[in-house]
């Protein structure tokens, strides 16, 4: 199990490989990368900061994660989740899970990213293209997807 946050970017293929080497029973490896959109909730968005709580989040993220092995029979995951000032078309969160089987593998990044999106104490603002800044306030839908995996 592996988690970070960091201001950094990252490679999903040098993640991928350093989550899967010399583990030669993973059968299958599912991988999600969120990126910084250029538009939402109908305006433009020039850039987006993601602030979070030192230490908390890490424990909330790490929280999540062991859930998801006690579910599902993983082999390997790596959650990494970005902070700080992102520009359209950076990466954001990676959320990756590796099992003997694909259904697994499916499944558990699935629930990874449904409950990182609601559980997890990050705080978005995006600087809107036609001036100001927003806050972005948690979706409906993303509670939701949450719930189905109580």
């Amino acid at each position: 199990m592996s988690v970070s946050v960091q201001a950094e970017d990252f490679d999903v293929g040098a993640e991928l490989a350093a989550m899967t080497d010399g583990k030669v029973s993973i059968g299958g490896v599912c991988s999600f990368v969120g990126l910084v959109r250029d538009m939402n909730d109908g305006s433009g968005v020039g850039a987006m900061t993601l602030e979070h709580y030192p230490g908390m989040t890490e424990r909330m993220l790490e929280e999540i994660e062991a859930e998801a092995h006690r579910r599902w029979p993983l082999e390997a995951s790596r959650i990494i989740h970005r902070h700080g000032r992102l520009e359209p078309g950076d990466r954001i969160v990676l959320v990756a899970t590796a099992s003997p089987h694909r259904l697994a593998a499916f499944e558990a990044c699935h629930f990874l990213i449904d409950w990182l999106k609601t559980k997890a104490p990050f705080w978005k603002a995006e600087e809107l293209s036609e001036g100001g800044t927003r806050w972005v306030d948690a979706r409906h839908g993303d509670d939701e997807a949450a719930a189905k995996w109580q």
